[in-house]
């Protein structure tokens, strides 16, 4: 998480943030440290976060499984692998990068609306078993996963992921579990959705069933809510003599982003872990599957700046240029959101008490806006857009033929890997091959 030393520089696992980068802007200016945009990441704290989480279920039995499409770092995915959790993929490439970084299959649950045929292969020929669980999101999907199956010879563990038809308080593009989400198998269709399991004996095992209905979840009350249609589902099947091995409370745990969030992911994890009790499935392991919460607050994106414009009309306005924009976070053109911005080497400025600039990128879009913040005279040469560290690089793009930004990790310390940027010529030289 992003702290500042005693001068007031921004610092992260203990490194002061502008003695990792080179920060020039003109020719002449550079050192052999990595240059901007670059994302830096305190994996040490990152693994602190699945930690305290773990905590908050209280000695039950439960599984982390880390939403790896939140941050796919080979680094971060590892250290989180070795402090005892699990994955949640939703892609061959994600699982590959689990299993790859060392999470047995026994952990990894592989969700998503569209597998391919070679997706489901991938997933039930990983490890002695296959995965932990195919979550299927439809009825549809569970005679494809059982053709799968039977062509590989292994009898498939699959869970159901409803969609409980909860509209959660978070921006439409991360709400999940409405009527109108394409995610999950609807409550009306869970009929069915046995009929096929029972039709595939012997392909098929159903060992598990979910929910998730959204991101950013700032109160545990929706959350819980899921969790009841899930633990309603659950004690249906035990009545019927078919008790699952596991229960899927999904994640979305949101972070503060400046505007406070009065609940943690222990909060969450406390929480259902008591009305599971309540509920008398005490002994059923819970699953979790956080991505936001344990890897947003400890990156963050360094940028330099290149210059300011102001505007002498009425009214007058001001604009700080750097160089990173919306191919290195999407975040803010997608949704709306807004990190707060602040001097790499200074603590920014007391609220009223310096002018607001628009922060804006190279990108040739209106949308490469990151909205406005305040900066006081004289302008840093540097900044740092806070809470990156989820949703970031994994959606960032080479658009305008801008290269990937550097990523930079740190453990114990110190720079423990760089990952660096592909320049500009290297870009060309892609695109002009063959």
């Amino acid at each position: 998480m992003l702290k500042r030393d005693a001068r007031g520089a921004a610092t992260m696992g203990g490194v002061r943030l502008e003695d990792l980068l080179d920060l020039g802007t003109e020719p002449g200016e550079g050192t052999e440290r990595p240059r901007t945009p670059a994302y830096v990441y305190d994996v040490d704290a990152i693994v602190q976060a699945a930690r305290d989480l773990s905590a908050g279920f209280e000695g039950a039995p439960h599984l982390v499984a880390y939403a790896i499409k939140a941050n796919t770092a080979g680094p971060i995915v590892r250290a989180l692998g070795a402090a005892g959790c699990g994955a949640e993929v939703v892609s061959g490439g994600e699982l590959a990068v689990a299993l790859g970084a060392g999470i047995p299959a026994d952990s990894i649950l592989f969700s998503g609306v569209a597998k391919t045929a070679r997706e489901i292969d991938q997933a039930i020929g990983a490890g002695d078993r296959g995965i932990f669980a195919l979550q299927m999101e439809s009825v549809e999907e569970i005679g494809r996963a059982a053709a799968r199956a039977r062509a590989l010879g292994r009898k498939a563990r699959v869970a159901f992921r409803v969609n409980p038809s909860i509209e959660a308080d978070t921006h439409a593009h991360v709400a999940t579990g409405h009527d109108e989400a394409k995610f999950g198998i609807a409550l009306a269709d869970l009929t069915a959705a046995y009929e096929a399991v029972d039709a595939a004996e012997g392909a098929l095992e159903l060992v598990g069933i979910g929910c998730h209905i959204g991101s950013q979840l700032t109160r545990t009350d929706e959350y819980l809510a899921g969790a009841r249609v899930v633990l309603d589902l659950a004690a249906e099947r035990r009545a019927a003599g078919r008790p699952l091995a596991y229960l899927d409370l999904g994640g979305g745990y949101g972070i503060d982003y400046g505007a406070g969030c009065p609940v943690s992911p222990a909060d969450f994890a406390r929480a259902a872990t008591r009305l599971v009790a309540e509920r008398g499935f005490s002994g059923t392991r819970i699953v979790v599957e956080p991505g936001r919460a344990l890897v947003a607050p400890y990156g963050v994106l360094c940028a330099s700046v290149v210059m300011a414009k102001r505007s002498r009309g009425e009214p007058a306005r001001r604009w700080l240029m750097i160089d990173a924009g919306m191919n290195d976070l999407i975040r803010p053109a997608l949704y709306g959101a807004k990190h707060r911005i602040e001097p790499i080497d200074a603590p920014p400025p007391a609220a009223g008490t310096a002018p607001g600039y628009r922060v804006v990128g190279p990108v040739c879009e209106s949308s490469d806006d990151f909205g406005e913040h305040p900066f006081a005279d004289p302008l840093p040469r540097a900044v740092v857009l806070r809470d990156a560290g989820a949703y970031g690089f994994v959606m960032a793009s080479e658009y305008n033929g801008r290269g990937l930004p550097t990523e930079i990790f740190l453990a114990g310390g110190r720079v423990a890997t760089i990952h660096p940027s592909r320049d500009a010529a290297a870009w060309a030289a892609s695109r002009l091959f063959g």
